[in-house]
């Protein structure tokens, strides 16, 4: 019996995805989620496939109907009219990559979010947005990424394609397609690139060195302070550019540190929300006497930045001082794991945390207690770190 508006006005999502019939092979598919589509089954050549014809209520039942005609005609004249576009498609790449995002955000950070849906914004709706999902081959999709490919992104390439991948698994999971084209392409791209480690200088002398011609490089206090805080923290550069004078805690006492909110941290969305992620940054007394020093020239204002700076502002105190090319600010993370981890090769687990990595091979849970655990050793690892760099 076919289908009437009223019942199609009414379908509601279930536990599982299901379809109500209308006839000739059209039928409305509705999923969990709650996504309608109009779907159409068809042969051609002995093969069965699938069509998308739109989503309702973008498509009202009669418009359906009239384009499933269309692609029955299609049919009859031996033409495949996933291929020929049969009115205007609703369920494109873009509609359903846009509706994969949307999804997806609610795990993701926003600066991630924004990222990938500028990527496929950038470079693939160009090409493949307009299509309809089910018409996209492997072919089309490698264009798309060799030509990404072609201005020297490599990476970028094997990045987008596996975002790409994830589109047409949504697409597979909700029913619209029956394959990823995406998932055959990675053999036919270019190799990925070699990792290229940043500069970095593995040798205390020199570390010390280094220090000793930023202070004599000139420019403004407070970059060749915020240049020495990073070098005996060893956080990234995120950190020491968003550190706030109220993140700091018993600057005259005992154990002084550095509390880092775990928003501003390298982590899932999930764990930002969550206090207990802080990451805790002992500091020695060198590294207190650089805050002081901070304060002593003007900058404690108790509010803003500690370090009032631009980003590249230490990689180019670095290039005055003659170091350009051989370390740079992020490199004494490098430095740090390095050196420490060779001086001291029982405290490998302390000296992860130190840099806010996880020990390897250890759950969420077991991470999280280690941190607690090894507070005394880490306070330890920067006071001889400390002591290293100003000797």
């Amino acid at each position: 019996m076919p289908l009437s508006n009223a019942a199609v006005k009414a379908a509601r999502p279930r536990s599982r995805a299901f379809k109500m019939f209308d006839e000739r092979g059209l039928f409305l598919f509705v999923t969990p989620t709650g996504l309608r589509s109009w779907r159409l089954r068809y042969r051609i050549d002995g093969r069965e496939k699938l069509l998308c014809l739109g989503q309702w209520p973008d498509l009202q039942l009669v418009d359906a109907r009239d384009r499933a005609e269309g692609a029955r005609g299609l049919v009859a004249q031996g033409v495949d009219p996933s291929v020929r576009k049969v009115a205007v498609q609703i369920c494109t790449f873009e509609s359903v990559a846009r509706q994969w995002h949307a999804l997806q955000l609610e795990h993701w950070t926003d600066r991630h979010g924004a990222d990938v849906i500028d990527s496929l914004a950038r470079d693939v709706f160009p090409e493949l947005g307009a299509l309809p999902i089910g018409a996209i081959g492997a072919p089309a999709v490698l264009q798309v990424l060799r030509d990404i490919e072609a201005r020297g992104s490599i990476e970028t390439a094997r990045r987008i394609r596996q975002r790409i991948s994830a589109v047409f698994c949504f697409a597979i999971a909700e029913g619209l397609i029956d394959q990823d084209p995406a998932a055959v392409v990675t053999r036919a791209l270019r190799p990925a690139p070699i990792a290229r480690h940043q500069p970095a200088l593995l040798d205390v002398d020199q570390l010390r060195a280094l220090l000793a011609a930023c202070d004599r490089a000139g420019g403004p206090p407070i970059v060749r302070l915020a240049s020495r805080f990073l070098a005996l923290t060893a956080v990234r550069m995120g950190a020491l550019l968003g550190a706030r004078w109220e993140e700091f805690e018993d600057l005259d006492g005992a154990a002084p540190l550095w509390r880092i909110p775990a928003e501003r941290m390298k982590l899932k969305k999930a764990r930002k929300a969550d206090a207990c992620n802080d990451h805790i940054v002992p500091l020695s007394a060198a590294a207190v006497a650089v805050l002081k020093e901070i304060a002593k020239i003007g900058y404690d204002t108790r509010s803003g930045a500690v370090f009032p700076i631009n980003e590249a502002a230490i990689g180019a105190l670095y290039k005055r001082a003659g170091y350009a090319g051989r370390h740079v600010p992020h490199g004494w993370r490098a430095s740090f794991s390095t050196i420490m981890n060779e001086r001291f090769p029982l405290e490998r687990a302390a000296i992860d945390l130190a840099l806010a990595h996880a020990p390897k091979g250890a759950s969420e849970s077991e991470a999280a207690y280690n941190r607690a655990q090894l507070l005394d050793q880490r306070c330890s690892l920067f006071d001889r770190w400390g002591a290293m760099l100003n000797t």
